[in-house]
């Protein structure tokens, strides 16, 4: 695992800021990536609540956008309620699987996503992410403090086998390139209505695949517009 990238969407409270900085140190984390804080992340209780992480609040980095904190690395994002996310063709996993996904794409970069204290992730921060990832819990009360359900998937994700990028994985550029060509050719075809769920599904369907670098040539070649 060459990273895993934790980025809190509009933290509200110093106490959970700082428990997550000491679970995110736990799992060998070196970094925390803060979008638009609403408290003092190097407040008193933060840092008191943070023991022996308390380097990681000194040092957190901090941006305007979700865009801008996830930039190159695939986006994981969090939520306890799962039908949030809405359409079918969003990804939704539990951890275990979310963790085949990444291994199955060889991907290497992660962000995981977590939303704000009170109201977690919306519908269309969900939707931008490359797929979703909850914990099952009770029904009675699924939603879980944001910094027990890092813990959760920290360990999930650290007791599987690692991942690394692998001979003939496509970067993210490669795919990107796909999926702009396919993008392109949707948007000709007056007979398709949705185009945006139609390529939202090619996107997914390739993400879950892992194709090789030889296989997204192929594709390249069949979606790209022939010459005249």
């Amino acid at each position: 695992m060459k990273e895993i990238r934790i980025v809190l969407v509009e933290p509200m409270y110093q106490i959970n800021l700082g428990y997550i900085a000491r679970v995110a140190k736990n799992f060998g984390i070196t970094s925390l990536s803060l979008v638009n804080p609403k408290c003092s992340y190097r407040g008193k209780q933060a840092i008191k609540y943070s023991k022996h992480a308390r380097e990681l609040l000194q040092r957190a980095k901090l941006f305007r956008s979700i865009g801008a904190a996830t930039r190159g690395t695939f986006v994981m994002g969090t939520t306890a309620i799962w039908r949030k996310t809405g359409s079918s063709f969003y990804n939704v996993y539990d951890p275990r699987k979310a963790l085949g996904l990444i291994k199955r794409n060889r991907i290497s970069r992660v962000s995981i996503l977590i939303g704000r204290d009170n109201i977690g992730l919306t519908k269309e921060e969900l939707e931008g992410c490359d797929a979703t990832v909850f914990i099952p819990t009770s029904d009675e009360y699924p939603a879980m403090n944001i910094s027990h359900a890092l813990a959760v998937l920290l360990y999930a994700f650290s007791s599987g086998e690692k991942w690394k990028d692998q001979p003939g994985a496509p970067s993210r550029k490669e795919v990107g390139r796909v999926s702009r060509l396919f993008e392109m050719m949707v948007s000709r075809r007056k007979d398709i209505r949705d185009k945006k769920a139609v390529t939202m599904a090619f996107n997914h369907i390739i993400k879950r695949s892992a194709p090789t670098k030889k296989e997204l040539g192929a594709l390249s070649v069949a979606l790209s517009p022939r010459r005249q």
